[in-house]
């Protein structure tokens, strides 16, 4: 029982920093495509004296991606309904024309300020509409969002290391006097702390095994069933194969700095 203690005393907080990861790099991917949800679903207004094609606006700036014209017959139809065939014709001629402006990327408001400054630039266009408020309203909750993750992965990762720092001060302690004989031999730091590697990078590759374990099964089980629509809709992004390579990556580089960290901060305790 006290060696499945010690090894969960390691496993346990190595996999909720794995667990932190993960779910940072499955936000990532699902916040993209949020991401690009409101990048399409966003236009500006572009008002011009003469009719204008996609390559004079990029030209403006590289930022814009399309261009669509509103046809203004469809205006003058809602505003000159029971008026002459001929005042039409008048009204329509009079009118500017319309365009709804896509960006090839989210950008944060005071992009889009230096957008409309640059474009009004032009001699050619009247005015342009960016309907700021409403986007910064999703740009800011989405930012906050993403920040309060960061922040509670970080803060979970730091904890966590803590614990597998204190684990790894008890194996150390279980092995002090192997470790010391190897040091009166002149053994290398690198050879003496091997017991120390050898137990975590086993641990390691358990870790990464559970925690993908858990995001394989949320993948291919739990979220086809789940009945939840954003997990049906995200459910490739869940996990991928590339991500076990990242897991264990990153377990290997926490156990590095562990034993290193409990090898060079405890030296003094051995002598």
């Amino acid at each position: 029982m006290k060696f499945i203690k010690n090894h969960l005393m390691f496993i346990l907080p190595l996999m909720a920093i794995l667990l932190g990861i993960e779910f940072y790099l499955v936000f990532e991917r699902t916040t993209n495509t949020y991401e690009k949800g409101l990048k399409e679903g966003y236009f500006m207004l572009a008002v011009t004296k003469k009719p204008m094609q996609l390559s004079d606006f990029q030209a403006l700036n590289d930022h814009i991606s399309t261009a669509e014209k509103i046809k203004r017959e469809s205006i003058v139809s809602e505003v000159a309904k029971g008026i002459s065939q001929s005042s039409s014709k008048e009204i329509l001629a009079a009118l500017p024309y319309f365009y709804n402006l896509g960006l090839d990327s989210y950008l944060h408001t005071s992009g889009l300020e230096e957008i409309k400054k640059t474009l009004e630039s032009d001699a050619n266009i009247k005015q342009v509409e960016t309907f700021g408020s409403s986007y910064q309203s999703n740009y800011r909750l989405f930012a906050f969002i993403k920040f309060i993750l960061k922040i509670f992965i970080v803060f979970m990762a730091v904890v966590s290391l803590f614990l597998i720092i204190k684990q790894m001060e008890i194996w150390k302690y279980a092995h002090k006097e192997r470790m010391q004989v190897m040091e009166i031999f002149g053994a290398p730091l690198m050879l003496r702390s091997g017991i120390l590697f050898k137990v975590a990078f086993v641990d390691a590759i358990f870790s990464t095994i559970l925690v993908s374990a858990i995001f394989f099964y949320t993948k291919f089980y739990w979220a086809a069933q789940s009945g939840i629509d954003i997990m049906v809709q995200n459910q490739e992004a869940l996990f991928k194969v590339s991500d076990i390579g990242i897991l264990l990556g990153s377990s290997i580089v926490i156990v590095v700095i562990a034993v290193y960290t409990v090898v060079f901060s405890s030296k003094g305790v051995q002598e």
